[in-house]
């Protein structure tokens, strides 16, 4: 399985495909609430449409990333992004890092559903 997404709206369409959107919500809930981060869209997953999941997730990477950057730290650690990934993102506004934050931590979030999904018996 190849995990090259070109963006979030990519990636949340084969999220759907394969039937994990649950997951994936629950798998965001989990890490959100180890970093001890209160992302209040993420408690009612039944009703949470994907574009409001990617809106939601953008605006709570700025925030963090402009308010709160120590937390925004531990999410990308307890998220287990690549420094390599990060060091990838075009620096141009706080705005557009957010959003490039908020896809690799879709990507990497779908990557552990995926991998949970495929080898758990």
């Amino acid at each position: 399985m190849t995990f090259n997404y070109s963006n979030s709206n990519a990636l949340l369409a084969s999220i759907n495909d394969q039937q994990l959107y649950h997951n994936l919500v629950a798998q965001l809930r989990k890490d959100f609430n180890l970093a001890n981060i209160e992302f209040g869209f993420l408690e009612d997953n039944d009703t949470l449409a994907p574009q409001e999941l990617i809106a939601a997730l953008r605006e709570k990477m700025y925030f963090l990333l402009m308010e709160r950057f120590t937390e925004y730290l531990n999410l990308l650690y307890i998220v287990d992004l690549p420094e390599s990934a990060l060091k990838e993102i075009q620096v141009t506004d706080a705005v557009e890092v957010a959003e490039q934050v908020a896809f690799l931590v879709l990507k990497r979030e779908w990557q552990k559903v995926w991998y949970k999904n495929e080898y758990s018996s």
